[in-house]
């Protein structure tokens, strides 16, 4: 029997299939002429749309005021997360979350809290036993625990920080964004070209019942997280595509 906890996960219906299809649909987009030459530039689009998608995802506002500035706590936040993934800081984010991702998620959720909790509670997990020993077996597999698809692990990280809702405030900006950074380490989406973030905003009601399906631990329940999960990542390298195409 294998030592990797994940690797029954790729005997749930669709799930090997619909990881291979979202690694095939990235690896696609990065190969773009346009993402070849000028990557940074639609990464850095890619962060933004994906920033704004995750915040409206919380029921933020999308609207600027007259400094042209988000009055909204949470989009701030979820901008300044998107601004940290962005290509001027990603080597740096990468590097930390793929030695320490504990210390990373800290920085994450201190960005994405710093105007709904106070300061003391900012990067600080809810003093839970629970919450210590499952953040720790989460910084054991993104640090090589396991070797299934990265489409696999990025969704089991995604979910697990919204089943565990770790911190105060920001859970759902901080899992999306440690999504992003688990395709960005792994080399399934080395530059943050996808915006899966737009999909699970188009398919809210289904992201939120799959996701809370998911902290049950059913089987049947973790492939349709994991298979509505690839199925952003395909959709998302579409939209990377048309921002591919218009930069052309």
């Amino acid at each position: 029997m294998s030592s990797d906890p994940l690797v029954p996960l790729l005997d749930l219906p669709g799930v090997a299939a619909a990881a291979e299809e979202a690694a095939e649909a990235l690896a696609a987009v990065h190969r773009h002429p346009v993402n070849l030459r000028g990557w940074d530039k639609t990464s850095r689009e890619s962060s933004w749309r994906g920033g704004r998608s995750s915040a409206a995802m919380e029921g933020a506002t999308t609207e600027l005021n007259r400094e042209h500035d988000f009055d909204d706590p949470v989009m701030s936040g979820a901008i300044r997360v998107a601004q940290a993934l962005d290509p001027d800081d990603l080597d740096r984010e990468v590097a930390v979350f793929r030695r320490a991702p504990m210390q990373s998620l800290a920085r994450l959720h201190s960005l994405a809290a710093a105007e709904l909790v106070e300061p003391e509670l900012l990067g600080r997990p809810r003093d839970e036993p629970h919450i210590a020993q499952r953040l720790d077996l989460l910084g054991q597999l993104i640090t090589g625990a396991t070797a299934v698809p990265a489409a696999v692990l990025a969704a089991v990280v995604h979910g697990e920080i919204l089943a565990l809702q770790p911190f105060e405030a920001g859970n759902g900006v901080v899992a999306r964004a440690a999504s992003r950074l688990v395709s960005a380490t792994t080399g399934l989406d080395p530059h943050l070209l996808g915006v899966p973030e737009v999909t699970w905003l188009a398919r809210l009601g289904d992201y939120r019942e799959t996701s809370a399906l998911f902290a049950t631990g059913d089987p049947q329940a973790l492939a349709d997280w994991i298979v509505l999960s690839c199925q952003a990542m395909v959709a998302g390298a579409a939209e990377a595509k048309s921002i591919a195409d218009a930069a052309r």
